[in-house]
């Protein structure tokens, strides 16, 4: 095919340069600073390097997946509940709004949003635990779901700042960027509001159960909870030259995400949850193992079930 080439092509480069050195923080990522890619390839003419990997995840099968893999409920019948693509989309949103704030580059930020979850098993947080669980019986190793989504990053040939951020969104090691910190807490900022949403709309949770020193501090909604995060991250964000919360409001969160796990996410209407789910992906393992699989294998095609597909994967075995 004939190479395109034009003025706006020729300068893109230049004038994306001149304007990061304009607009974004000194402790920002520039786009063009990239310590690169695993594998060299030639970059584009019209996008930076972090504008190409947000491309790439958003045209890849691990982020078209998401959109089947709940949160907290597996498969539900309502049409509003979060998905793991909608909070995804939710926390990224979230995100960009803060790194422009602080004048990070929102790019990186939005990469690392978007691809942050790509490794994430079916049936929420039960199903991570329960793939976990089998391997370490059967072959002594662990499952993460930021290291797959680590893995698939890598095999899309990421850069180093993406992968960082998506591997480091969660687990003890901190993100080697401003960037990928806005992504870490702000993926909790968004899980813990949306989660309270859709545990009231099952109707797990009533308002009034609801922890009310938090909801003073935080607010009495899911948007003003927002709000208030949002802007503590900023403005201590910006006092501290580090991505940080107040200890008032980031206390709240805590808080507020232990109330979330005892009374939601381990809570009694989890059980069963969980045990549907430890079932299926167990059944699923064991035979993918007595097939002969290797666990490589087993790890990839399991994390990359959709909830639907596990369960009507489970429901075949009995055929």
């Amino acid at each position: 095919m004939p190479e395109v080439a034009g003025k706006v092509a020729d300068l893109f480069e230049q004038r994306m340069r001149e304007r990061e050195e304009r607009w974004l923080s000194p402790l920002a990522v520039r786009s063009y600073e990239t310590r690169g890619r695993l594998r060299d390839e030639p970059e584009s003419s019209m996008r930076t390097p972090f504008q190409r990997d947000r491309d790439r995840i958003l045209h890849s099968k691990p982020f078209r997946r998401l959109k089947g893999k709940t949160q907290v409920f597996i498969d539900p019948a309502g049409d509003h509940y979060r998905t793991r693509m909608t909070h995804t989309l939710e926390t990224t949103g979230i995100a960009r709004g803060v790194a422009r704030a602080l004048r990070l580059n929102e790019d990186l930020v939005e990469a690392i949003g978007l691809g942050h979850d790509m490794g994430h098993p079916p049936f929420g947080h039960a199903g991570e635990e329960a793939l976990d669980k089998a391997l370490q019986g059967r072959f002594g190793r662990n499952f993460r779901h930021n290291e797959q989504s680590l893995r698939i990053a890598e095999d899309l040939n990421l850069t180093e700042e993406v992968r960082d951020g998506i591997l480091t969104h969660r687990g003890e090691c901190e993100p080697a960027t401003l960037e990928g910190k806005v992504v870490r807490i702000v993926d909790r900022v968004a899980y813990i509001n949306h989660d309270i949403d859709d545990a009231l709309r099952f109707g797990i949770l009533h308002p009034q159960d609801l922890p009310q020193d938090e909801l003073a501090a935080l607010g009495d909604t899911g948007a003003r909870r927002i709000d208030t995060l949002v802007t503590d991250l900023v403005e201590s964000s910006e006092r501290a030259r580090d991505i940080v919360q107040s200890e008032e409001i980031g206390g709240a969160m805590l808080a507020l995400r232990s109330f979330m796990f005892d009374r939601v996410y381990l809570g009694p209407h989890a059980r069963g949850e969980h045990e549907r789910a430890h079932r299926v992906v167990r059944r699923i393992f064991e035979h993918l193992v007595a097939s002969g699989e290797e666990p490589d294998a087993i790890v990839t095609f399991i994390s990359g079930m959709t909830d639907r597909f596990a369960l009507e994967y489970e429901a075949e075995l009995d055929g």
